[in-house]
């Protein structure tokens, strides 16, 4: 029925409509992905200032009516992660960090714990942006798993995918789920003991935790081929390439 809905959410995209106003896709902790028309916000005396724009956190009231798209009609900053947007590497990754989210969960369906997971992605690159050891390849990476896990699409890291064993490990298939052994071999490409180890431990540590600027590139490289073939063969989707920079 409509009425109003009081939310926190991130804004995760904007787009331009009108003269004045904006489309902004959102993503809530009890309802998912939404959408929601700001009006009037780009004109400059508009009451939400700039209060509404990408990889902002904020605390909403949204007027539900029979549109698809909701109304703003308050907004309250809760973070507006504003260093990250003076450090292209960090604003790079806010921006493919909240894409991945779009491609994975795009239903309107609750999810707290992806929700707190894209919080806490966006805050730690706040806090990061700057830093010449911040690896953003590796944090995205790190990230991307995460959402795999949040997902119930976790590659299976500890045993043969196919038939269980857990010894030679050498290779990965999207199609199966996650290393295979020699003998499940067909269809997989190589995969090195390096990142096997940091697929194993951005799954298990905190995404502030892991040490992943000392991780290399061709380990990167492979770990992103392993994410993407998983998303594609189980999720039907496609993810941006992660950056390098």
């Amino acid at each position: 029925m409509p009425g109003s809905v009081k939310t926190e959410a991130v804004v995760l995209r904007s787009i331009r409509y009108g003269e004045a106003d904006r489309i902004l896709h959102l993503y809530t902790p009890h309802r998912g992905r939404v959408g929601a028309i700001a009006k009037g916000v780009r004109r400059a005396r508009s009451r939400f200032g700039g209060r509404l724009e990408p990889f902002f956190r904020a605390n909403l009231v949204l007027h539900e009516g029979r549109s698809d798209l909701m109304t703003v009609t308050s907004a309250e900053t809760l973070s507006p992660h504003a260093r990250l947007r003076t450090d292209a590497r960090a604003l790079d990754a806010a921006g493919r960090a909240c894409d991945a989210v779009t491609r994975l969960f795009g239903d309107a369906e609750a999810n707290p714990g992806v929700y707190n997971l894209l919080c806490h992605e966006l805050a730690l690159l706040d806090a990061w942006a700057g830093r010449e050891e911040f690896s953003g390849h590796g944090n995205q990476l790190a990230f991307r798993l995460k959402l795999l896990l949040a997902a119930g699409l976790a590659p299976q890291l500890s045993a043969c995918a196919s038939c269980g064993e857990r010894e030679h490990l050498s290779g990965f298939s999207g199609a199966a789920g996650g290393v295979v052994c020699p003998a499940c071999e067909a269809g997989s490409f190589a995969l090195h003991g390096d990142t096997h180890a940091f697929m194993v431990a951005a799954l298990g540590q905190g995404l502030a935790d892991g040490r992943w600027a000392d991780v290399g590139e061709r380990t990167l490289r492979q770990a992103e081929r392993a994410i993407g073939d998983t998303v594609e063969h189980h999720a039907g989707v496609r993810l941006r390439h992660a950056s390098a920079g």
